[in-house]
């Protein structure tokens, strides 16, 4: 009985250490953390313990996570449906990209500007194939429809 609660201390300091040491590397959502630990073999019981017990003491923290992840994929150029997508997947909900995207630079339109200016440039006479193109590339950032025809019809861009 002694060893089997010795063994269960080692294995949720296993845990713990393992947990700290992916948090010093970059901030994770629990739910990340919980699938990371799960695919080396622990418990989950044990996981979500350790995981709430780093969470109450400030090691772990989801809304830090989502306000780190969406600054790098903002300034990578990502839109506000990629960004939802991923942080729903990661567990995250809540969150308010607006005011994310809003900080960082300004306002999802400067950042569709920025991406499709970076990309292609000042180009305002397109053949349709063309304009298709870059629409796909647009949506596939994440950006929906209604903006990128905002957009184009911003830039003048014609067919």
């Amino acid at each position: 009985m002694v060893e089997n609660q010795d063994a269960k201390k080692t294995g949720l300091k296993q845990i713990e250490q393992m947990c700290i040491r992916l948090l010093a590397m970059r901030e994770h959502s629990q739910i990340e953390l919980l699938n990371k630990l799960l695919a080396k073999g622990f418990e989950k019981g044990e996981i979500l313990a350790v995981i709430e017990d780093l969470a109450l003491q400030g090691w772990q923290s989801d809304l830090r996570y989502a306000e780190s992840y969406t600054q790098y994929r903002i300034q990578k150029g990502y839109g506000p449906i990629y960004l939802a997508y991923e942080l729903k997947r990661n567990g995250i909900s809540g969150f308010s990209l607006d005011e994310a995207v809003e900080k960082t630079v300004g306002s999802w339109m400067n950042l569709l500007e920025q991406v499709y200016i970076k990309r292609y440039g000042y180009d305002v006479h397109l053949d349709l194939n063309e304009w298709a193109k870059r629409s796909r590339f647009l949506i596939q950032r994440g950006f929906p429809g209604s903006m990128i025809s905002t957009l184009f019809d911003h830039l003048n861009i014609k067919l």
